[in-house]
């Protein structure tokens, strides 16, 4: 329990840390959140003029993609907003940037995906905020499982990209194929998941987890569905714990980079 608390201390400080770092460049910090913010206004748009001329597809309608965005707009904005450095860490790796953090008295893997802070995230996170207030769901359930749910979507998330990322440590600089794979699961996550079939929506249940953090939750919500939730905490779990795992057995083969880093 002691080592727990050592370590959620540890945490908050570096989150204080690394918002108090986004702050000395305030105009560029707020304009990354807002642009962030209308960039996903922009690629929302899209359904508005889809679902305004068809209206329903495969029973998903307007107010279930205002849910799904919601979702997974939060559930990224709170992943990346704490966790930056899963967005980075196969060119950590590949760099030899592993060093600093293996010289803390701290868990390696958290003390290098806390490090940093993805200010663009934020966007993402008010972002989810405004758009469920267009779901019209507002009991206190509803709202519970939303935040909850949107929470365990953002382990997954930082996990998934961990776990795709991690492959640097075998396959050499795995950054444009770690990239592809986040890439695939944000877009998949995105899309009324009934319009897939057959192997995309293995894919979409396995290898690529964009269920877990669009549909999965969704129904969670829209079902009021609190068994649900506890499956998705089950996934979200066996997510860490192989990424982790993939992580530590990669950091077996780690060598120390010979570029010489100046960091001022």
């Amino acid at each position: 329990m002691s080592r727990l608390k050592a370590e959620l201390a540890y945490l908050i400080a570096q989150w204080k840390s690394n918002f108090a770092s986004a702050m000395e460049y305030r105009a560029a910090f707020i304009s990354q959140i807002v642009g962030m913010f209308i960039n996903n206004a922009v690629y929302f748009a899209f359904w508005v003029v889809f679902f305004d001329r068809f209206k329903e597809i495969r029973g998903w309608g307007m107010q279930d993609m205002f849910l799904l965005m919601s979702i997974v707009a939060l559930g990224f904005g709170l992943g990346f907003t704490f966790f930056g450095n899963a967005l980075q860490l196969s060119r950590i790796i590949a760099q030899g940037q592993l060093d600093y953090y293996l010289a803390l008295p701290r868990s390696v893997l958290l003390s290098v995906l806390a490090s940093r802070m993805t200010n663009s995230a934020l966007g993402d996170m008010a972002y989810g905020i405004v758009t469920y207030l267009f779901t019209g769901r507002f009991s206190l359930a509803e709202i519970s499982l939303w935040i909850l749910s949107s929470c365990l979507a953002a382990v997954i998330f930082v996990m998934a990209f961990t776990f795709f990322h991690s492959l640097t440590f075998w396959l050499g600089n795995a950054s444009a194929l770690a990239e592809q794979a986040a890439n695939a699961v944000l877009t998949f996550a995105m899309y009324p998941s009934d319009i897939f079939q057959g192997a995309i929506r293995f894919l979409m249940f396995t290898i690529i987890p964009a269920a877990f953090v669009g549909v999965v939750p969704l129904n969670v919500v829209r079902t009021v569905d609190w068994g649900g939730l506890i499956g998705l905490a089950v996934v979200a779990a066996v997510i860490t714990f192989i990424s982790s795992r993939m992580f530590y057995l990669g950091l077996r083969r780690y060598e120390s980079g010979s570029a010489i880093n100046v960091n001022v």
